[in-house]
């Protein structure tokens, strides 16, 4: 068990050979949303018959070219565990040092099963695929499962840490935690909808874009964040 030393203003943390480690944990996450999202802009960019106006990125898992997209949702979900375990190692006692890095690990297990669980074809993509073709397999029903329960997780921490910075006297913080947490959820479930209802596909695919960057960017600074204490 590592020895404690006193810190200024974060209480009691582990002694430096542990910090280090717990450093480079959370500098996972740092990583795990360029790397998602670089990976799937590439393809995005690259894959023929993919537009970025109509389909959401987990139909590139799909077709000849399909292991990047699983491997980058498998990569980058055990770059967010890692994080997670980071997380839990250096917050000291108080508001949120168990729920917030669970909830975290949660998305990250849920990204990873996410593909491990491929998403079926649709909207034409790959090339060949009916343009309404709506046969749902049992690993696309589990893709969808993992996605909302992730997300959820996901938005679960961020009202988790917002309510632990706001007792630290971080405001800023708490502020933007708590936002990217409302506008993960509205943009996220918007989309779902909008989805469903058929109504408008191009602003579907946006919402999840959208919740996508905001999910990633909140978790890489937040780990930055850890970085730095």
């Amino acid at each position: 068990m590592p020895t404690l030393v006193a810190h200024p203003t974060l209480g009691w943390r582990p002694a430096p050979r542990a910090t280090d480690a717990s450093r480079a944990l959370l500098r996972c996450g740092v990583l795990a949303g360029p790397v998602y999202v670089g990976l799937a802009l590439a393809q995005a960019l690259t894959r023929p018959g993919f537009d970025l106006r109509r389909h959401d990125i987990s139909l590139l898992a799909n077709g000849s070219l399909g292991w990047i997209q699983i491997g980058n949702f498998v990569v980058s979900g055990l770059l967010v565990i890692a994080a997670a375990i980071g997380m839990r190692r250096v917050l000291p006692s108080g508001r949120g040092r168990t729920w917030g890095p669970l909830l975290v690990g949660l998305y990250g297990a849920c990204i990873a099963l996410a593909g491990v669980f491929v998403a079926d074809p649709g909207a034409g993509f790959p090339s060949g695929t009916p343009a309404a073709a709506n046969t749902m397999t049992w690993h696309g029903a589990l893709h969808l499962l993992c996605a909302a329960v992730g997300f959820l997780a996901l938005i679960a921490a961020c009202c988790v840490f917002a309510q632990r910075f706001a007792a630290e006297g971080r405001p800023r913080w708490a502020g933007y935690s708590a936002a990217t947490g409302a506008v993960f959820f509205v943009t996220f479930f918007g989309s779902v909808i909008l989805s469903g209802s058929g109504v408008n596909t191009g602003l579907s695919v946006l919402g999840l874009w959208i919740a996508v960057l905001l999910g990633w960017s909140w978790l890489s600074t937040v780990s930055a964040r850890g970085v730095a204490a």
